[in-house]
């Protein structure tokens, strides 16, 4: 009764389920390792939000790199904004995806050292891309800013090409090493997104809170692949029975004069 799992059909059939169901579980798995990753930074987001702000020097020194665990993480710093040495970061986008520029200026703290401030968002509506635009001025003399730390832009991390030959006082990445050679002096690693105080008439507009990533998706493909992986076995049998009760319906109604019945899984 059986002797038609030898065939053709039903050995492809077989062998196709065999491949799928460990193919199909081992990519739940990887989607459930995708999940706890994502959860993991989500966290790391989040406690670094909600972490009170510390001065620059407890996180960053010069020549360092901003870690995964540092980022984000709110900072407060006292000084004087240097805005003859202000310059702006081309093709940037706000919220409502309105290309324009980043204002970046920077921070002198008391010992002289510099903390990079990117103080928002402006628009590109100069005359040209050519001509510095006119950015609103920050805080005169002494004053206390804070700000999200981030780590120094790269190519290889955003996927900005750091152009040559731009116009004067415009950059493309922001990167501390840069601007230290740029300044003459010595810059704090990595630099921040201001949060306070609030510009002058929502100008420049403040770097928006960093999104989480959707780590639910993940999961939810996870069990989607499970799900599928014990579908197949499932299907493997109802084909079957099928099967079984084409042949005995065949058998019950004797031998058939005319053209010979496609198999159940002919059909599939």
């Amino acid at each position: 009764m059986y002797r038609f799992l030898l065939t053709r059909q039903w050995v492809i059939l077989t062998l196709v389920a065999l491949v799928l169901i460990p193919t199909m579980i081992r990519l739940g798995i990887w989607q459930m390792h995708r999940h706890d990753e994502r959860a993991a930074r989500n966290q790391l987001v989040t406690d670094a939000l909600r972490a009170k702000p510390v001065p620059p020097e407890r996180l960053t020194s010069p020549g360092h790199t901003v870690t995964g665990d540092e980022r984000y993480h709110a900072v407060t710093a006292q000084g004087r904004f240097d805005t003859e040495h202000e310059v702006v970061v081309r093709r940037r986008t706000n919220a409502d995806d309105e290309v324009g520029y980043h204002v970046l200026t920077p921070f002198v703290l008391h010992d002289g050292t510099v903390l990079l401030v990117n103080r928002g968002w402006i628009p590109a509506d100069g005359p040209s891309q050519t001509a510095f635009p006119k950015i609103p001025p920050p805080e005169r003399g002494e004053t206390t800013v804070t700000g999200r730390l981030m780590p120094d832009e790269t190519t290889a991390a955003s996927g900005i090409k750091d152009l040559k030959g731009l116009p004067d006082r415009q950059i493309m990445l922001i990167n501390s090493k840069q601007e230290a050679h740029r300044l003459g002096t010595r810059v704090l690693g990595g630099y921040i997104a201001q949060t306070a105080p609030d510009p002058r008439g929502d100008t420049p507009e403040l770097v928006g809170k960093p999104g989480k990533e959707d780590a639910a998706l993940n999961l939810a493909y996870a069990y989607q692949w499970w799900l599928f992986a014990a579908a197949v076995p499932v299907g493997w049998v109802v084909l079957l029975r099928r099967e079984l009760r084409e042949r005995r319906r065949r058998e019950e109604d004797g031998p058939d004069t005319g053209a010979a019945p496609a198999e159940a899984v002919s059909t599939l």
